[in-house]
């Protein structure tokens, strides 16, 4: 018996930042020895959001291709593709359409969310309510059998597996119903204290330069509690502490002591966090480098990783056609 199926994807609206790497690519990295992963670069999903100016989705797809292939995805491991080179998921996203009752989307608990959050965006559209059925299209086209989700993202995946229940019961067994792989995502926050977000603009992004990253870092909110540089700080609810424990937990006791003792101050615990973070990157930002400095080198991987899905693809296409009877 092979490997079970995964299936994961992120939006290309933006450079890919440090809340993507601890969030969801070292998980995807990990997974890639136990699965038969396949990672796609969601544009359809972006377009969703980016309608007015699609203009910098194409990059995006590239440029994020890029970081995950730098942080660890290995092409000859995983299927890394682009979600438009596989039109097979729009076939099947107008098919699960038909069988989706309104009221399933409307229910969503993050679409009101979402709303709200890129408000600015106008998403108040047909594509936008619809989301859930893409993905739910891009889940069972490839009949993945796991998709890693954190909690937050359940509701999500409940949405798809009724999907998948209602479609199998009209039509026949072709779906297996896609399980929830629960995987522990590090409580990260924006600079700002708020969610880390590419709307909000409060990232550090994996391409950002030292000067970018020095910048960025000085200006975070540290203990809200420590007015003066003698008064022993609570690394427990700063900011700064929280990033310390993703990019050098090896330091964390010593630099909590150092907190609680006041023999640090906050000023000069940024500059140190900041080099920290400058010094975790490096390689990744090399990688990426050398990657997209021979353009054909991606587009090998992408073109290679489209013909993989397609042929996955094209072959639950076959089933869904004959079930319904076209």
């Amino acid at each position: 018996m092979g490997k079970k199926r995964i299936l994961s994807g992120m939006r290309p609206t933006g450079p890919l930042h440090i809340g993507h790497v601890f969030g969801a690519l070292e998980n995807w990295r990990k997974l890639q020895d136990e699965y038969d992963c396949f990672y796609m670069v969601a544009d359809w999903h972006a377009l969703m959001s980016e309608y007015k100016d699609p203009s910098g989705i194409k990059e995006y797809s590239r440029d994020n291709a890029a970081d995950w292939i730098a942080c660890g995805l290995d092409p000859d491991q995983s299927t890394i593709f682009i979600q438009s080179e596989v039109p097979e998921h729009t076939e099947l996203h107008v098919i699960l359409s038909a069988v989706t009752p309104i009221s399933w989307l409307e229910r969503c608990p993050t679409y009101k969310e979402q709303l709200k959050e890129l408000a600015q965006k106008e998403v108040n559209n047909y594509a936008f309510l619809g989301y859930p059925v893409l993905q739910a299209a891009d889940i069972l086209i490839y009949k993945a059998n796991a998709v890693p989700v954190g909690e937050d993202q359940l509701p999500h995946l409940e949405l798809t597996r009724e999907i998948c229940r209602r479609f199998n019961g009209l039509y026949g067994e072709v779906f297996p119903e896609p399980q929830a792989k629960l995987t522990p995502t590090p409580r990260i926050l924006g600079l700002d204290r708020r969610k880390m977000s590419k709307s909000y603009g409060n990232f550090i992004g994996l391409s950002d330069t030292p000067d970018e990253i020095r910048k960025k870092v000085s200006g975070m909110i540290t203990d809200p509690e420590r007015i003066r540089l003698s008064d022993p700080g609570h690394p427990d609810i700063c900011n700064v502490f929280s990033y310390w424990q993703l990019f050098a937990p090896e330091r964390t006791d010593d630099i909590a002591r150092q907190c609680r003792e006041a023999e640090i101050g906050c000023t000069q615990d940024k500059k140190d966090l900041a080099e920290a973070i400058i010094a975790y990157l490096e390689p990744i930002q090399k990688k990426r480098a050398e990657i997209l400095e021979d353009g054909t080198t991606l587009d090998g991987i992408l073109k290679r990783g489209a013909e993989k899905a397609r042929e996955t693809a094209l072959s639950t296409m076959a089933e869904v056609r004959e079930a319904i009877g076209f």
